[in-house]
């Protein structure tokens, strides 16, 4: 593992706070080489998946950084969950604003490192002016030829959720202080991957992906990626009791942060519910009360 930029003394940090995150695997030759060695799982593909976040972008100035860790590893996770693969390892790049607390940084990691399974292998650190950054690039295993790709939706599928939509976009505002929900703001905090939903998802998903830029935007690449039309009724959304006090289903749909699972079936599964359908064409259409609309946006926009 790497460090640039950094004191002397950061070799010493990488073995106290970074060394027991390898739990002890092989691959990770104690970070003390410039690679890792990854072993070949016969009958296995290997997926890869990288997403950093930001401060003030992806988490909150001030929100602690054991939390910060977390959803690092999650956001992540949630990739490897949309492609039905299990987590086994990541490496990590951190870029060290003035002050930064890393032991906290450190537990979290470690936190959920253990309670996902996973070790880290490498990666680097640096001093970083200004704000926080942090980027993970996560693999995980799949049963060859298994991985659920975005582009495998065909018309007369079903487009489905695994779960409410748009307590992230709620608790992003909760975590801002403009609703008083602290467990809405924790939901924004660290969202909840669903790794569970892994062999159901080989199983069944034709086209999966997970809701990280809002249900339209993420409904919309499966639909890119396929050669499709998607139609989604937001009528039929779910929402959680927050979410229908709310009310906006479009603001809702256009959010964010969700990390549940949009993906194409052939027929509706026990735990989705079913949204919308692909049909032939190009692009996606949105209906709420038996009407077509035509959202501003669909999602969030990457710069």
């Amino acid at each position: 593992m790497g460090s640039r930029g950094m004191p002397a003394d950061e070799f010493e940090t990488i073995a106290r706070l970074f060394r027991p995150l390898t739990g002890g695997a092989p691959e990770a030759l104690d970070l003390l080489d410039d690679a890792a060695v990854l072993p070949c799982r016969p009958g296995f593909d290997l997926v890869i998946t990288k997403d950093a976040i930001v401060e003030g972008v992806h988490f909150l100035p001030g929100d602690p950084l054991d939390l910060v860790a977390r959803k690092l590893l999650r956001v992540n996770l949630s990739d490897l969950a949309a492609k039905a693969a299990e987590p086994y390892a990541y490496f990590l790049a951190v870029g060290w604003p003035e002050g930064a607390d890393r032991d906290a940084f450190a537990r979290g990691l470690a936190e959920d490192g253990q309670a996902y399974g996973l070790n880290l292998l490498g990666g680097d650190t640096t001093a970083a002016p200004g704000s926080l950054f942090a980027s993970v690039t996560m693999l995980g295993w799949v049963p060859e030829g298994r991985m659920v790709k975005r582009s495998g939706a065909r018309p007369g599928h079903l487009l489905a959720v695994s779960g409410p939509i748009g307590d992230g976009f709620l608790g992003l505002k909760a975590a801002r202080g403009e609703l008083d929900d602290p467990a809405l703001a924790d939901r924004y905090r660290l969202p909840h991957p669903r790794t569970d939903l892994r062999e159901p998802l080989r199983i069944h998903a034709r086209a999966a992906a997970d809701i990280s830029d809002g249900l339209l935007a993420d409904a919309g690449h499966l639909a890119e990626a396929s050669g499709c039309r998607v139609h989604v009724d937001l009528d039929r959304m779910p929402l959680s009791p927050a979410g229908r006090r709310f009310g906006d289903r479009l603001a809702l749909a256009t959010g964010g942060d969700d990390y549940e699972i949009v993906c194409a079936l052939e027929a509706p599964l026990e735990g989705f519910t079913i949204v919308g359908e692909f049909t032939q064409g190009e692009g996606v259409a949105v209906t709420r009360g038996g009407r077509e609309i035509t959202p501003e946006r669909l999602g969030y926009r990457h710069r």
